[in-house]
């Protein structure tokens, strides 16, 4: 009986430990993992060290892990606005970026600063698609620990308005279609209703909506259709 006592005990704090966590990343606002400064890796580590200690011995007194993870919440909200309202704090507390390849000159201290060794850093160089150093006329560490790269004007993609060309404004493709139920709300927001998808659909021989796993309208109101597959697909890459 003790047993089961233990065990409803360490359920019930896991679950509230777990709210309480939402709750105060709501509260600091959601980042993703490669936003994160140093102090938020820190400070997220060690809230998550005092929840599931609260979740795995459970006492009387485990209120006050409530408490201390209140704490480290409130610290790391006035760190946020501490940097956003003085320039000087920001650049103490979190850093600047730091220029590992500038004009084609190596800092080789800077790579020591950033405690990144010359292999690594042309892996990350190969990863973001330069093969050669020479291509790439500026290689930052920014404050999040990813590296930005600014290649040679020779190298970079040609835009439009390289060509002197106006494209029309690009839009993301709506989904109104997900599982086989339509989203009037989506149909309406770019000027369509669902006469005309049913119209669409039939034109691409699909008699019951139920019948499309996903469809999409582009900004030419195309409509792009994935059907419900019935069968798995087979592996032709092996």
């Amino acid at each position: 009986m003790v047993q089961w006592i233990d065990l409803g005990m360490v359920l019930g704090y896991s679950l509230g430990s777990l709210l309480w966590l939402f709750l105060l990343t709501k509260f600091m606002g959601n980042r993703q993992m490669s936003q994160l400064t140093l102090f938020d890796y820190v400070i997220g580590i060690s809230i998550g060290s005092i929840a599931a200690e609260m979740a795995s011995h459970p006492e009387k007194d485990s209120w006050l892990g409530l408490i201390a993870m209140a704490v480290y919440a409130l610290v790391a909200v006035g760190f946020n606005v501490l940097n956003d309202k003085s320039l000087k704090a920001r650049r103490v507390l979190i850093g600047s970026p730091l220029v590992l390849l500038d004009h084609g000159r190596l800092y080789r201290q800077n790579l020591k600063r950033a405690k990144l060794d010359l292999n690594e850093l042309l892996a990350e160089c190969r990863s973001a698609g330069y093969f050669d150093l020479s291509e790439l006329e500026m290689i930052l560490l920014e404050v999040n620990g990813k590296l930005s790269f600014l290649p040679v004007s020779q190298n970079r993609p040609v835009t439009p308005q390289d060509l002197s060309l106006a494209p029309a404004q690009d839009r993301p493709a709506i989904a109104v279609v997900m599982d086989g139920v339509p989203f009037p709300d989506r149909l309406k927001a770019v000027g369509l209703d669902e006469a005309w998808l049913q119209k669409q659909l039939r034109i691409q021989d699909v008699d019951d909506c139920r019948e499309v796993f996903f469809a999409s309208v582009d900004r030419d109101n195309q409509l792009s259709v994935y059907l419900r597959e019935t069968e798995s697909s087979k592996d032709h890459y092996a």
